[in-house]
This record gives C-alpha cells, structure tokens and sequence, in this order.
C-alpha cells in the first residue's frame, strides 16, 4: 500500500483531479484556447494519471462524487423550500394543533434538527455543478466581493458579488463567458469584436460601457454609454436588438424583450456598495441580495414574492436590508444554523 500523502499534496491532486474532470466534461466548442484543446485532452491525461500512483486515486474520487452527488443535490434542491415550509407550520402552529408525538420529547427534536441540517447542507450548501463551473472560470467573485479587474487587451471590467466569468481570447474574437452573477464592461478598441455570451443569448459590443447580468429566471443586458447588439440566441440568423444609452433587454429560452428605458445610473449603483430598485418584485430584490450574503435566502410565501420594492439599500449589510423591508412588507423571517435566512 502507498503511504497516504500529505495534507497539502492531497489538496493539489484532489484539484488537478477535478480540473481533468472538468476538461472531460466540458461539451464540444466550449474549450478554452491553449488549455482544453481537442485531440490532445486524453493524451494528456494518461500522462498526468501514470506520472503519480496517487492520481488515478483522486480521480476516481473526483468522478464518483460527480456521479453520486449530482443527482440527489438537485433533487433535494427542488425539495428544499417544501420541506423548509413544513418545518416552520410545525413551529408556528399552536401546540394544541401539533398531534402525534411530534414534540413529546427530546429525541423527535434532534430528528427535525438532523432532517433539516441534511435538508440545507446537500440541497442549499453542497453544490458540486457550482464548484465545477468556478474551475472553467477565469475570475470568480465571492460573496460581497467586488472585484475591479483589467483584461489582456486593455479593457476594463467591475465584477459584481458572487460572479464567475471565463474568457475565450483566440486572436480574431474577444469573447467573455459570464457563467454567474453579473459585471460592466468598458471595452478598449482595438479592431477584434468583444462579445459576452450568457445562456441563452449574447451581447456583441459597437462601442460602450454595459452590463451584463444573469439571474434565475433570465438574462439582462443594460447599457450606460455607446450602443451594443443583443440577440436571445448565438445564431446569426436571428434578429437582433440595438441597445443605445439607457436601454435594457432581458433574453431567456430563445426570446428576446423589446428596449426598455431604465436608469442606468441606479442599475449600476452596485459598483459604488448600492443596489436600486423601482418597483420590484420582492423576490427579485432577495435574489439580488442573497448574492452578498454568505449562504441562501428562501422565499416561501409566493404572495408576498410578487410584493413591489422602491428604494437603495447598502448591499453590504443584508440583514439591515432584510429588516427594513420586514418593517415595511410585514413579513417574518428566521435565520437558521447562522447561514439560511427563510422568509414568510
């Protein structure tokens, strides 16, 4: 048997291993030039297992959390806000309405506790398609970071809290994958096209400051000076919209919205630690914060998702948000083992 490897040398092979199953699992035209080139990606990693006994060890490791995990963490996912739901009714009904022995006694409490723990830490906290999508990423944010960053070519871009962008720069096209989250882009000219893809669409750049945003529901492209064109979809044979100063689309499954006048200013107030809102849905406004605070953020009541928010809030303080628009809205909200906030 080998002798088991040092802490600091496991850490380096568990993450070349993941890195190599990434690689392998990366679809067709989504490589990265100079690294995940075609053709050479398994000649490279037999070289890589055989050059240490230990690498086909955390390999194997590496793919068979991929496979277990994958799976039952989006299941538990879906089954999250349910389960998190049926817990609280249990705790705010009366206890004259709570039948069975479902609070008699100590142990049917640390069964809830232990249910709900495993609830939050593989449906909300292990997210192994998130930790994968960070290794194809060039620059990645955490939460309530705000990262100012200057590419290769000269432009300039602000990446917003708990974001993660890639880059694709092959000499004829300067193409920016934003993977999460969101940032602004002022693009330095220098005669290659710039263009940032998002799923489900792309933002293709005629000379300006814009940004890119990507949220549960949709894809957002809003421009602060110069023009760009947007199309819900990669193909060139689509139609197209031309975004001057101002103007917002949202693109998702293959359709694109007509412009829309916005303030531009407030929309990229985050740059400067605030977010703006004007007549927002509540849900909206939670799923912007949960991007600065350090766990999740659950919604429960589907009424009050659809409440309308007007105002700016200091984004580095999520719980002072959360207990202004509880004054406000009304609503009650429980924090639960330090990094779950469920509201309703």
């Amino acid at each position: 048997m080998t002798s088991p490897p040092t802490s600091a040398a496991s850490t380096v092979q568990e993450r070349e291993a993941w890195r190599w199953l990434v690689r392998r699992h990366t679809p067709p035209g989504h490589e990265r030039p100079g690294r995940d080139r075609p053709g050479c990606d398994e000649r490279a990693f037999e070289r890589w297992l055989a050059a240490d006994p230990r690498h086909p060890e955390a390999y194997a490791r590496a793919e068979a959390v991929w496979i277990c995990s994958a799976a039952p963490a989006a299941r538990l996912a879906e089954e999250e806000s349910a389960a998190l739901a049926g817990y609280l009714a249990r705790m705010d009904a009366p206890a004259s309405r709570r039948r069975g022995p479902a609070f008699r006694g100590p142990a049917w409490t640390l069964a809830m506790a232990a249910c709900l723990l495993l609830v939050l830490w593989t449906g909300g906290w292990w997210q192994p398609q998130r930790w994968l999508g960070d290794l194809r990423a060039d620059y990645v944010s955490a939460p309530g970071q705000i990262r100012e960053l200057t590419l290769t070519d000269g432009s300039h871009l602000v990446l917003d809290s708990d974001s993660a962008l890639a880059l694709r720069f092959d000499g004829r096209e300067r193409r920016v994958e934003l993977l999460r989250g969101g940032a602004v882009f002022k693009v330095a000219h220098n005669g290659q096209p710039f263009v940032v893809g998002a799923e489900g669409g792309e933002a293709r750049v005629l000379g300006t400051e814009f940004e890119v945003r990507r949220l549960r529901r949709e894809t957002r492209v809003t421009v602060a000076t110069g023009r760009v064109a947007v199309r819900a979809d990669e193909t060139a044979e689509l139609p197209q919209a031309v975004l001057h100063a101002g103007q917002r689309v949202a693109f998702a499954d293959g359709r694109l919205t007509a412009p829309e006048a916005v303030d531009s200013g407030a929309a990229l107030a985050w740059r400067q630690g605030w977010l703006a809102f004007y007549q927002t849905p509540l849900s909206e406004v939670l799923e912007r914060l949960g991007d600065y605070y350090p766990g999740r953020i659950l919604l429960l009541d589907d009424d009050l998702a659809a409440r309308r928010v007007t105002g700016s809030f200091p984004s580095a303080d999520p719980h002072a948000v959360l207990d202004s628009l509880q004054a406000v809205l009304g609503f009650r909200q429980r924090e639960l083992l330090g990094r779950v906030i469920v509201i309703h």
